[in-house]
């Protein structure tokens, strides 16, 4: 690193976790099993990932403030799962919140105490002014300083881990910022100016993600993101699609998921929202390799029902021991669709240790 970056003076981290060869050897185990989930669904084995407290981690401003010490941040977090052996890839993300793509687009930066940015305004104030709104530049908003803090956590890596997308959101998510709360009028009242947004968002998500990716990995056909290995190379964030109709969905939004999936050669998508009729909907998206939901909200074992085949399905969060999908598990009772990824809290690594023996001891097939 050039000695004159003011953040030179941090000493190399390539020995800072306990990575050896029998470790990298375990990673290369893991990410085939995780690659049978895509290849092989009706052969394969859910992956388990087991989550524990992590104690000391900086504050947000901390982290925002030094991009080594957040991604010490994030390294810190790998180390349980390096104890536990369970199937957590070993990925960082550099963390700048949700509102990246709105930022981008000219929205303010609000961040919060002890929180990630989000975004402070809306800088489409009329629904007709979308014709006039330019297209951003790559290093537009934060991303000259993502692109930079990328390239020095690249410098320092530890052997076997990689960097995960930053967040992207999805076209209707980073729309709704940078429209605010007018665009749930706006679909009645001006729809055109909708659309004419939802595609300027995602010529950008386009061209910021392939951006993106050329920087983190080589790889067209996989990603990292959320702790797994992924088929395709990107993820979208579809959290607000409770406050739309599914219609409204299916006739505006769902075109362009599907454009911005399929330029990305496939990927997968998050929900974290209470409505339940959209998600069959997101499966007709083509390209579609994944999803996770908040199974707090959403049947778990009914979803895994649901799904088609090609599609790996993961809750948002983890489950407690003591939850009733994991009683389930532990009792033998899997879902039928064993391309899965599952993840369940542990109050320490050797409680995390016995729990992951406990649950692949369980799997019926």
């Amino acid at each position: 690193m050039n000695d004159n970056h003011p953040f030179a003076e941090h000493p190399p981290l390539a020995d800072y976790l306990p990575i050896n060869d029998a470790t990298l050897a375990h990673f290369r185990k893991v990410y085939a099993r995780y690659r049978r989930l895509h290849e092989d669904p009706e052969r394969c084995r859910p992956m388990i990932i087991v989550n524990t407290p992590v104690r000391g981690i900086p504050t947000w401003e901390e982290r925002l403030a030094d991009p080594l010490v957040m991604l010490r941040a994030e390294l810190d977090g790998l180390r349980p799962h390096l104890e536990i052996g369970d199937d957590r890839v070993p990925t960082v993300r550099v963390q700048f919140g949700t509102a990246q793509v709105a930022a981008a687009f000219g929205c303010r930066m609000h961040v919060p105490e002890n929180n990630l940015p989000a975004a402070g305004d809306h800088v489409l104030k009329a629904a007709g002014d979308v014709h006039r709104l330019p297209m951003p530049a790559l290093n537009a908003g934060w991303y000259g300083k993502l692109e930079e803090w990328t390239v020095l956590w690249k410098e320092h890596l530890p052997p076997g881990v990689h960097i995960q997308h930053p967040d992207i959101q999805s076209a209707f998510n980073s729309a709704h910022l940078i429209r605010g709360n007018d665009i749930l009028t706006d679909f009645y009242d001006c729809p055109d100016e909708v659309d004419a947004l939802l595609d300027r968002v995602t010529d950008f998500m386009l061209a910021i993600s392939r951006r993106m990716k050329a920087m983190i990995s080589d790889d067209q056909d996989w990603f990292f993101d959320w702790g797994a290995l992924w088929k395709g190379a990107a993820r979208i964030s579809n959290c607000s699609m409770q406050m739309i109709s599914p219609q409204l969905y299916r006739d505006h939004v769902l075109p362009r998921d599907i454009r911005f999936l399929d330029g990305m050669g496939g990927g997968r998508m998050h929900y974290c929202g209470i409505a339940g009729q959209v998600i069959d909907d997101f499966f007709k998206a083509p390209s579609i390799t994944g999803l996770d939901v908040d199974c707090s909200r959403h049947d778990f074992y009914a979803l895994c029902e649901r799904a088609p085949k090609r599609v790996v399905i993961m809750p948002t969060g983890a489950f407690s021991e003591h939850s009733p999908e994991m009683r389930r598990m532990l009792s033998g009772d899997w879902p039928a669709k064993r391309n899965i990824v599952i993840a369940v809290g542990a109050a320490s690594v050797e409680e995390g240790k016995g729990l992951l023996h406990r649950l692949r001891d369980a799997m019926p097939y």
